[in-house]
């Protein structure tokens, strides 16, 4: 799988799943990349390089949404 379809695919069903979920845990995506996990991390790192994802950590859960969504987001981005 090329990078452009991995990232084609995780945008497709980040987007289905947007309406009840925003964040998803790493084992998630590798889930929907049907990736071993270091194939996958290479893809997740690179869409987080892109700004397609964003990466989120409570400091103990580390989890991946599509960039600008969650309720979080726009508490984010105030001054």
């Amino acid at each position: 799988m090329d990078y452009e379809e991995a990232k084609q695919k995780i945008v497709d069903e980040l987007t289905k799943k947007q309406k009840t979920k925003s964040k998803f845990y790493f084992s998630d995506l590798a889930k929907i990349l049907e990736a071993k996990p270091r194939e996958a991390k290479k893809v997740v790192n690179q869409l987080v390089q892109d700004e397609i994802l964003e990466y989120w950590s409570s400091g103990s859960t580390s989890m991946y949404g599509l960039k600008g969504t969650g309720k979080q987001a726009g508490a984010e981005h105030e001054d």
